[in-house]
């Protein structure tokens, strides 16, 4: 079977894998962002816990716990592959953009909240009208840096049964001569590539767009 043949059997789990983690993965940065900045020391401590347990531990390791760990701890049967390859990812890469949603929150000039405050808004007024647009703003380059990181991540899906792109690479290796080992990382090598091209093209608009600026 041709090589391009065997890993496009496997596009369609990194494609899903990829979209639906990244989309848990930011659902979970806004979460703990915002949580971190929460004047409730318990809510802000425990998000902290979260995000400091993720964000210094290997993501190999939170896949093998999540598949292997948890169902001998707790007595049940393993989640799906799929929705443990999301999990972890999106659990793993919301830690990391979570810091990018608080350290932009708090990068918006004071001057604007009080400027906001001095119109009579109200709390949710001053975050959702005045502070989260120009945040966001400064955000989406960090964001498309760590989606390019999520597509890489994806990779490892396979060291749990997952039949993505790496997972078919290695299969078509393990029946091939040592000689064609090499050209087969080489062609997935470059398919990861192509499904970055989008995302690479993203992350320099989206700096584009932040360097258009922040009031001060």
């Amino acid at each position: 079977m041709d090589i391009s043949d065997k890993l496009l059997q496997g596009i369609g789990v990194t494609f899903t894998i990829l979209l639906a983690s990244a989309l848990f993965s930011y659902l979970m940065a806004f979460i703990a962002g915002l949580c971190r900045l929460s004047d409730n020391v318990i809510i802000r401590k425990g998000t902290g816990f979260y995000v400091e347990v993720f964000r210094g531990t290997s993501l190999i390791v939170q896949l093998f716990w999540f598949y292997y760990a948890l169902p001998m701890l707790f007595g049940f049967n393993s989640l799906d592959n799929w929705w443990i390859g999301v999990i972890a990812i999106g659990l793993n890469y919301g830690a990391y953009l979570s810091e990018v949603v608080r350290s932009s929150i708090l990068a918006v000039s004071k001057g604007q909240s009080e400027a906001a405050t001095a119109l009579n808004m109200s709390r949710f007024q001053r975050m959702r009208l005045v502070i989260f647009p120009q945040a966001v703003r400064m955000m989406l380059p960090e964001f498309g840096n760590y989606t390019i990181q999520i597509l890489k991540g994806t990779s490892l899906v396979s060291l749990i049964g997952l039949q993505d792109i790496l997972y078919h690479g290695e299969s078509l290796r393990n029946v091939s001569s040592m000689e064609m080992g090499g050209l087969i990382y080489f062609v997935a090598l470059i398919f990861y590539f192509v499904l970055a091209l989008p995302l690479i093209f993203f992350t320099r608009k989206a700096e584009k767009i932040a360097k258009k600026g922040v009031a001060n």
